[in-house]
């Protein structure tokens, strides 16, 4: 996360249009730092709306070559890198959500082992596994509006952006998203997490 976030920095000081200009001229060392910069948060995007860790890695691969393969396309004043990856990362998931039903329950892989105690963990995972059920019964585009918000913590503009909404349109789906987030988590018996869901 610290070389994630570095590489962040690195590529902000220098500006998006100035990054992707030298990509266009197929620079590979600034390829390579929005590769560090971008590829965690791509690959916990994808993993997070489908539930499988090779699929999230195509994913972030895919949408980052397609930044590579059309930098040259690249217009001044874009919103930015990370908005137009997030953007072509969601809707690479939703493709393959379109194509399969399915729930995960896996664990996304953390590279650092930060382990609670044997009780703490018991519940928490309980709730995790809950909430990831949860998450696999909404539509495609509520599922997309949750891991944005909440599990990314993007700002709802940037989201609104991201799924190619207009911003009240996008807060729209996100009110009916924790509905039926809500709703999924009630029908497992966990009342109190879908009242902090509300």
């Amino acid at each position: 996360m610290a070389q994630e976030a570095a590489a962040r920095e690195t590529v902000a000081v220098e500006g998006d249009d100035a990054v992707m200009a030298r990509i266009a001229g197929r620079d590979a060392l600034a390829f390579s730092r929005v590769v560090e910069a971008q590829v965690g948060m791509l690959h916990r995007v994808a993993y997070r709306m489908l539930g499988d860790g090779t699929e999230a890695e195509d994913v972030a691969q895919e949408a980052l070559l397609r930044l590579w393969s059309t930098a040259d396309r690249w217009s001044s004043g874009q919103s930015g890198i990370a908005a137009w990856l997030t953007r072509v990362a969601v809707n690479l998931c939703l493709d393959r959500l379109r194509r399969r039903r399915f729930s995960s329950d896996a664990e996304v892989p953390e590279r650092a082992d930060d382990t609670p105690g044997a009780d703490e963990a018991m519940a928490a995972e309980q709730m995790r596994l809950a909430a990831l059920a949860a998450l696999g019964d909404l539509t495609e585009r509520h599922r997309a509006a949750i891991v944005l918000t909440y599990y990314e913590e993007l700002p709802n503009a940037v989201a609104a952006e991201v799924l190619e909404m207009k911003l009240k349109a996008f807060e729209s789906l996100l009110l009916r998203a924790r509905g039926a987030m809500r709703a999924a988590l009630a029908e497992r018996g966990l009342t109190t997490l879908a009242g902090d869901a509300a």
